[in-house]
């Protein structure tokens, strides 16, 4: 076994903390003053653009056209209002101990405003079904996906969140993905490309769709730098293409593997605080290592991988695949304490531990899988009330969740 694979490790001390975005809601450009053709803001946030969809290159919107004149400057025709002169850009152990259990061999079996009428009379027509109420909309979370694209499409499908054509049809709902995008599943990129795609799309509707970082996202951005360097380990050597492959990396990903999923991987957040909910990838308190507030532990992580270092990289993902530390009935609840009277919030919710781990009814590492995956139905509620388990455990025939918060339980 491969040094590393859903292992734990030493942590990197605290960086200094820089600004960052954590918005995929799609900025507004300022507006341009009429008559100036393609003009821009002079600085436009870049986090959570997606160049495969809106390319800086594409061309502008046609321009007005505007004839010279020698005194004031041309005014728009009446009913029309100046162009905005281009497109805005668009916004991933009982304790802490090493998991030996079989977490590596999950193998699946189974209102429009318009104007009209004379001067400057504004009519206004309401259409109920594009209408939204006031205030941000219902909150959803979803657990690992692990590159099983249609589960997740049925999942949001049954939701109402995307509609027949994967479209977002929520209006001004929110979505958190846990992370995990990939591996051990067929199709990771698809699913990473689904969630790009949702992001501008729930942005543009008024609600949005947001992603967290989780440990196999360190580990596919490991294994595209990096390859077969070795790393620093605690048992020898090791490489992220070892542990990538040992994990469920699956090629045909890597192969469809671009710039602009590595970016979009590399800049989400580690951990978020919504609605009194705690979000966090990993069921560990390694995140207590990098901050003591949600946006130094996010501000940290983020310089920590733009240095571009294989032994960095490899530590942060030792660190978040660690799992469990919620699950003891005596330390788990103060556990998961430490980390809501750090950061916030009055619950935890988190993904990367599979629910019929969490209960221990893992079947043997033949496959046998009659013990429990089947039966999820939920997440898992646990540690006192104070951890929301959503890891459903698609990989070994459970099922993906897709759950709206609160929870009444």
């Amino acid at each position: 076994m491969v040094e590393g694979s859903m292992t734990q490790g030493a942590g990197q001390g605290p960086a200094m903390r820089t600004e960052t975005l954590r918005d995929f809601r799609v900025p507004v450009a300022e507006p341009v003053p009429y008559g100036v053709p393609g003009a821009l803001p002079e600085e436009a946030p870049v986090y959570g653009e997606y160049p495969a969809y809106y390319g800086e290159g594409a061309p502008l919107p046609p321009q007005p056209s505007v004839p010279p004149q020698p005194s004031a400057p041309p005014q728009p025709p009446a009913g029309q209002t100046p162009d905005s002169g281009g497109p805005a850009p668009a916004d991933a152990d009982g304790t802490d101990e090493v998991y030996d259990g079989g977490y590596t061999p999950t193998q699946r079996d189974l209102p429009v405003i318009g104007r009209g009428g004379p001067g400057d009379t504004v009519q206004v027509q309401y259409v109920p079904q594009e209408s939204q109420t006031a205030g941000p909309g219902p909150l959803y979370v979803v657990g690992d996906v692990h590159g099983y694209l249609d589960e997740l499409v049925h999942e949001l499908q049954a939701q109402g969140l995307i509609d027949a054509d994967r479209r977002w049809s929520a209006g001004n709902a929110r979505i958190w993905f846990l992370g995990d995008f990939t591996d051990r599943g067929p199709d990771g990129i698809g699913v990473i490309d689904l969630v790009m795609r949702l992001s501008a799309e729930a942005a543009a509707a008024g609600g949005y769709c947001k992603a967290l970082m989780g440990n196999h996202e360190l580990l596919l951005i490991g294994a595209k730098r990096f390859g077969d360097t070795p790393v620093a380990s605690g048992a020898g050597t090791a490489t992220f293409q070892a542990a990538w492959l040992l994990n469920g990396g699956q090629r045909t990903d890597m192969e469809r593997l671009e710039d602009v999923h590595l970016q979009w991987m590399q800049r989400l957040d580690a951990a978020v605080l919504e609605d009194g909910h705690l979000l966090l990838h990993s069921d560990t308190t390694a995140y207590l290592d990098y901050g003591d507030s949600v946006e130094d532990v996010n501000d940290t992580i983020h310089e920590l991988l733009n240095r571009n270092d294989a032994d960095i990289t490899w530590d942060l993902f030792r660190k978040f695949t660690k799992r469990f530390a919620f699950r003891d009935e005596e330390t788990g609840p103060q556990a998961v304490r430490e980390l809501l009277d750090t950061y916030g919030g009055g619950r935890v919710v988190h993904g990367h531990s599979p629910i019929p781990y969490l209960l221990g009814e893992v079947g043997t590492e033949d496959g046998d899988a009659s013990r429990g995956p089947e039966a999820v139905t939920g997440p898992h509620v646990y540690a006192e009330g104070l951890a929301i388990a959503m890891d459903g455990g698609v990989t070994m025939a459970g099922k993906l969740l897709v759950v709206q918060l609160p929870l009444n339980d």
